[in-house]
């Protein structure tokens, strides 16, 4: 059961986390977005985002072969240049560690991906991350009917 109501307890909070995803949405390709938010919702064990864009990948006409891949997007076939470079960087910026995002991860994203869009994919992986968080310590859970 969940700790807390984030939206009802503080709604400035919540709407203004909700207007970076909003903004994400229309500034970000949808595939490689539900890529990232799986991918970060993966390595921080958040089951209800994790369900919610498993979901949402689907019903956007996602493959689930490419879904069930995300966990080992590294030695999958499944995803081109710009999707690894995302995942890649999703990774970095999650665990963000005590010598940040590795050069030679982002000089590859850079390589493929515009500054605006590179930006726009940053913001995206924070959004996710965020949100993570949030669900996490409230321990928001999927909801087990759909």
């Amino acid at each position: 059961m969940s700790r807390i109501n984030m939206a009802a307890v503080a709604p400035e909070t919540y709407q203004a986390v909700l207007g970076l995803e909003k903004y994400i949405r229309t500034n970000l390709d949808h595939t490689v977005l539900e890529l990232v938010k799986l991918r970060a919702s993966m390595l921080n064990g958040c089951a209800f985002c994790v369900d919610m864009h498993s979901r949402d990948a689907l019903a956007a006409g996602e493959s689930s072969r490419r879904l069930f891949a995300v966990a080992a997007w590294r030695e999958a076939p499944f995803f081109d240049e710009r999707e690894r470079t995302a995942l890649a960087l999703t990774d970095a910026v999650t665990r963000l560690g005590e010598h940040g995002v590795p050069d030679e991860v982002w000089d590859a994203a850079a390589k493929v991906w515009s500054e605006k869009e590179l930006a726009d994919l940053l913001v995206a992986i924070a959004t996710i991350n965020v949100w993570n968080r949030i669900s996490v310590s409230t321990r928001n859970e999927p909801p087990l009917e759909v």
